[in-house]
């Protein structure tokens, strides 16, 4: 866990919106775990930003006058090679959703997102986490579905071995697991998990963490991805 102790998360905010962007930065003011230490309302903006001030974590609209954040990606992670990059938009778009992790974004997030979520998801990305709004993890699923791996295989893996290491990983979960999993995979919060199984929330996230510590994840979105890969 990223100790946040030390200092605060130096945060650089861009939306062209400047209501909302204010607005946004004074919530995260009043966390001190973060610091905003740079804003913008386009991509020149941030660029010269992000190459000042060298932020740990970039929040970056994707509808910018000019180009789409999704694009601005690359040439950020470039401006600022050590900063980590969380989409926040209002895109439900299932294809600006796939973009912004190809171009390297480390969550994807709408923003309708609680306040506490939105910060305690920074704090993940920090911790090298992968974070996407449960509205968009199926959306993400289905995509990665719609063009699958070949084989099913982990791009750059021999099939062979890639299927043989995901079923033998599957072969390690309980009947209870392998249910959790698969509800994960659609999506499902642990609350609605919980509700469907007819079993504690508490109960829920041990079993999430017993999951993802047998599958070898860090995170609900990698668990997802695997199952739509493997658990067909």
């Amino acid at each position: 866990m990223t100790d946040t102790s030390a200092r605060p998360i130096q945060l650089l905010v861009v939306d062209d919106h400047s209501l909302f962007r204010r607005g946004l930065m004074a919530l995260l003011a009043q966390d001190p775990r973060f610091e905003v230490t740079c804003e913008a309302g386009d991509v020149g903006e941030a660029l010269r930003c992000a190459a000042r001030r060298r932020p740990d974590v970039i929040l970056l609209d994707n509808h910018l006058p000019g180009v789409l954040g999704v694009d601005a990606i690359p040439a950020l992670r470039e401006a600022a090679p050590g900063s980590r990059v969380l989409m926040l938009t209002v895109s439900e778009n299932e294809a600006d959703l796939v973009a912004a992790l190809k171009a390297g974004a480390d969550g994807y997030l709408l923003k309708t997102v609680e306040s506490h979520h939105l910060c305690e998801a920074i704090v993940k990305v920090m911790d090298g986490e992968s974070v996407v709004s449960p509205e968009m993890t199926t959306k993400l699923v289905s995509a990665l579905r719609a063009q699958p791996p070949v084989n099913g295989a982990v791009p750059d893996a021999p099939v062979s071995t890639a299927t043989a290491t995901a079923g033998a990983e599957l072969a390690s979960l309980s009947v209870r697991e392998l249910e959790i999993l698969h509800l994960i995979a659609r999506g499902d919060s642990n609350k609605h998990i919980a509700r469907q199984l007819d079993i504690a929330e508490t109960t829920v996230k041990i079993h999430v963490q017993h999951i993802l510590r047998k599958l070898h994840l860090t995170s609900r979105v990698q668990a997802a991805v695997f199952a739509a890969r493997h658990a067909q």
